[in-house]
């Protein structure tokens, strides 16, 4: 796992709460990430022969842990692996006999799936064929993310995670058999284990005191889809963007780890650019280093990260009238991706545009040791004790600040940055009065020409519509 800042995820107890078993309380699962050092990079137990007697999985969803299944958070860090460039993923077994897979593991959406057949891109695949224990549903199931989409067969079978957990779960699987612009080129893994919320599954978990240091500090959930947050402000180099904090949250904020960078709506992410571009000490830099289609490089005997400033984030805390700022160097989102000959290293720019949402990935979670506390709905942030590149700290935490000069609620109604919505609502609403006004009048109408007369002889629609109805 040589290339980019190491792993990781997760001291994660992967199982979703079903309705099997609906009094059970979720507790928090916790993501800390471990940074190494930029030099030299490039770009089990087994099931038995039948199902364990554990609850069963009603959606895509892992099963409860059995009991006496006791969870070692260290050993799953362990098991954890990848980088921020192209994901972090849990090995499993799946089946009788087991089959081997790496599984992504993602914060952003609530489905378990594994590819089902050959893809270019991946080097296995689970073969239901193969295993005495898959059953299958009946039916299949197709999932859309903000890039990429997949269809699967939906069944159920064994599954075992090879360190961390003493025992399987039978759970509720989802098989690839069709996909676009889900496998990419270079990707570990070939499966997904979605850990958000079911309306898009509660989690049982804790918390690793090893894996972080000092305070942790809390921010309520907004809705209980995504793990969406409200983000007050940013600041680059100390300085305000300035921006009006519904920008922040135009459409949504969310914190997701199946999230490479940190992806900012387009104003926000101009904002950034300019205010980095100011802060740095580099006079002129190429467009193509900001947008993502072009590398910098510089020589390997010194690395870029002095020459650009520190970018925070501030949170609303639990207490509303307070926030937290946590914030990342520049080792975190100026990252090294490949070796251009011997003499020197390119690096990418961690932050992208985005159309739809505010996305706190990996880039800024590799910083920091992260809560998913379901339970009193928030999530938590902790400075972690793998968030360090040669003994020196990639991120910093901090409060608490007043909010006395930020407004209220900066999470919008509706979307700041897509206005066309309103032109939509008012067109359909126009358009919606023209129709009633219409069926008014030609309601009346028929009751206006009763009033005259008429030849008994002579029966209107509506009276012969019933008069046949009836022979």
């Amino acid at each position: 796992m040589g290339a980019l800042a190491r792993a990781l995820l997760w001291p994660l107890l992967a199982q979703w709460l079903l309705r099997a078993a609906p009094a059970l309380a979720a507790a928090p699962f916790t993501l800390p990430l471990r940074v190494a050092a930029a030099t030299g990079r490039g770009v089990a137990p087994t099931p038995g022969p039948g199902p364990p007697a554990v609850p069963r999985a009603d959606g895509l969803a892992f099963a409860l842990e059995p009991a006496g299944g006791a969870a070692n958070f260290l050993a799953m860090v362990d098991n954890l692996q990848g980088d921020s460039g192209r994901g972090y993923y849990l090995e499993v077994l799946i089946g009788t006999p087991p089959q081997k897979l790496q599984i992504l593991v993602d914060t952003g959406s609530s489905n378990f799936a594994v590819a089902g057949a050959p893809h270019p891109y991946i080097d296995s695949y689970f073969d239901t064929q193969r295993s005495s224990t898959y059953r299958p549903k009946g039916f299949d199931v197709t999932v859309k993310y903000t890039q990429g989409s997949w269809t699967g067969s939906v069944g159920e079978d064994v599954v075992t995670i090879t360190k961390g957990f003493n025992t399987s779960f039978l759970v509720n699987i989802a098989t690839i058999f069709e996909s676009e612009n889900f496998f990419l080129p270079g990707v570990q893994w070939n499966g997904i284990l979605g850990l958000a919320y079911a309306a898009l599954a509660k989690v049982l978990g804790g918390i690793e005191p090893s894996l972080y240091k000092g305070d942790i500090w809390y921010t309520p959930i907004k809705e209980e889809w995504y793990y969406q947050i409200e983000i007050l402000k940013l600041e680059i180099g100390g300085q305000s963007l300035n921006l009006d904090c519904r920008e922040y949250n135009a459409d949504k904020a969310i914190v997701d780890s199946g999230t490479t960078l940190l992806r900012l709506p387009h104003k926000v992410f101009d904002a950034v650019v300019e205010g980095v571009a100011r802060a740095s000490l580099i006079p002129e830099f190429s467009d193509g280093f900001w947008t993502g289609s072009q590398l910098a490089c510089w020589a390997n005997s010194e690395t870029p990260w002095s020459y650009f400033p520190k970018i925070s984030i501030y949170l609303r805390e639990e207490n509303s009238s307070r926030s937290f700022r946590i914030t990342i160097l520049p080792q975190l989102y100026i990252q090294p991706m490949m070796r251009a000959g011997l003499n020197y290293e390119c690096y990418r720019f961690g932050i992208s545009p985005s159309t739809n949402a505010l996305v706190i990935g990996a880039t800024v979670m590799e910083g920091f040791y992260v809560i998913f506390d379901r339970a009193r709905k928030r999530v938590g942030f902790a400075a972690s004790t793998c968030a360090e590149i040669a003994g020196t700290p990639v991120s910093e935490i901090s409060g608490p600040f007043s909010t006395d000069d930020i407004a209220s609620n900066c999470v919008p109604t509706l979307p700041l940055n897509e206005p066309i919505l309103w032109i939509v609502s008012y067109t359909l609403m126009s358009v919606c009065g023209i129709i009633l006004l219409t069926l008014i009048i030609l309601l009346l109408l028929p009751v206006r020409c009763r009033h005259g007369p008429r030849d008994p002889e002579v029966v209107n629609d509506e009276s012969s519509l019933v008069r046949h109805r009836w022979k």
